[in-house]
């Protein structure tokens, strides 16, 4: 289960940001998730989503 969230330092990673705006587009995900239903975990984001909300297609992301 370690691959389906990314914490903070990896969104930042990815994204080439700092760790606190990487923080910002965390918590947006996780209201985004939140108001769907969905549980979230404060500083992680689900993997799968953040890829989705980036516009990567599913082969970028494998």
């Amino acid at each position: 289960m370690s691959n389906t969230f990314m914490r903070v330092e990896d969104v930042a990673d990815e994204l080439r940001v700092s760790k606190s705006y990487a923080y910002k587009i965390v918590q947006k995900l996780n209201a985004e998730l939140k108001s769907m239903g969905y549980i979230t975990i404060a500083g992680r984001v689900n993997k799968k989503y953040f890829m989705e909300k980036l516009c990567y297609s599913k082969k970028e992301r494998d």
